[in-house]
């Protein structure tokens, strides 16, 4: 029996579809010099179907939704400019 799945948009919640072209975002870090240069950064690449599972990844159903996030975590990095990885 063939198993099914739904992702679900992490911005604006539309439901995938198998053949919709959608993408996957995360955070990582950027290492520093030392521990206290390190910054926050945000990745984005095309969906992998094993990638979506993994912990912290997000589901975008296209460019807007993508933009929209990375608008939130920009925003929220101008809030805290002291953020290092630990805290992402």
């Amino acid at each position: 029996m063939a198993r099914s799945e739904s992702f679900q948009c992490d911005v604006c919640g539309s439901q995938k579809n198998h053949n919709d072209l959608w993408w996957l975002a995360w955070t990582d870090c950027f290492e520093g010099i030392s521990p206290g240069d390190d910054q926050p950064l945000i990745k984005l690449t095309r969906w992998q179907q094993r990638q979506a599972h993994e912990e912290g990844v997000k589901h975008l159903c296209g460019a807007r939704c993508a933009g929209t996030m990375i608008d939130r975590w920009m925003t929220a990095q101008h809030e805290d400019p002291s953020a290092h990885c630990e805290s992402v």
